[in-house]
């Protein structure tokens, strides 16, 4: 199964692309537009700031929003917050800047009042809803988390985690092939390769 993940310079992507690889796919890297749009299944991957994200993955935007009508795609941390509806990071006090809008939600602070913040470390998941990215992921499994920021959760949530208040571990659409994790499965050992292994089998069926 042939997977592209998207380069828009932010972060390594040699872990993720050996991730990937050892989920069976043959992977990809591109900045090109053209050849982004007519892939038949797309990574979004994401390390930093929302906004530095958003400004970084600009000229890819329309291309996304188009093929989230009918191509697997899977965000990664910051990647799946880009596909969300908006986030507060990095906007004024009582304002949001715009995400991609594929998965209804905002993206918010972890209650540092709570929690230390950033979150990072190994965390539980707890399955809220079939989906085939989960399948085989059993409530208790855990992942390996990197951010401050996430998502409540919601109808779109399929997987969350507790830190603070309950975010939305793994979230999708509502057609279900646009997906993400907010923790990272290429750092998220056997259960990381699960899920990425069970991203290229749907992709390869869908």
């Amino acid at each position: 199964m042939q997977v592209t993940i998207i380069d828009y310079g932010v972060g390594n992507l040699r872990s993720l692309r050996r991730g990937l690889e050892r989920a069976g796919a043959t992977v990809t890297v591109s900045d090109d537009p053209e050849a982004i749009a007519s892939a038949p299944a797309l990574v979004l991957p994401g390390v930093g700031a929302f906004g530095e994200c958003v400004r970084n993955s600009k000229r890819f935007h329309d291309v996304l929003v188009e093929a989230a009508e009918d191509t697997p795609i899977l965000g990664i941390c910051v990647g799946l917050q880009l596909l969300f509806t908006e986030s507060t990071e990095g906007a004024p006090a009582g304002e949001t800047i715009p995400g991609l809008d594929c998965i209804p939600g905002r993206v918010e602070r972890l209650p540092s009042d709570a929690v230390k913040v950033p979150h990072m470390g190994w965390n539980e998941l707890i399955i809220e809803r079939d989906h085939p990215l989960v399948r085989d992921i059993g409530d208790g499994d855990y992942a390996y988390f990197v951010h401050s920021y996430g998502s409540a959760t919601s109808d779109h949530t399929v997987a969350s985690c507790d830190y603070g208040f309950d975010f939305a571990a793994v979230a999708a659409n509502e057609a279900g092939n646009v997906m993400g994790t907010q923790f990272h499965p290429e750092k998220s050992g056997d259960t990381g390769l699960k899920i990425l292994e069970n991203f290229v089998e749907y992709a390869e069926s869908y």
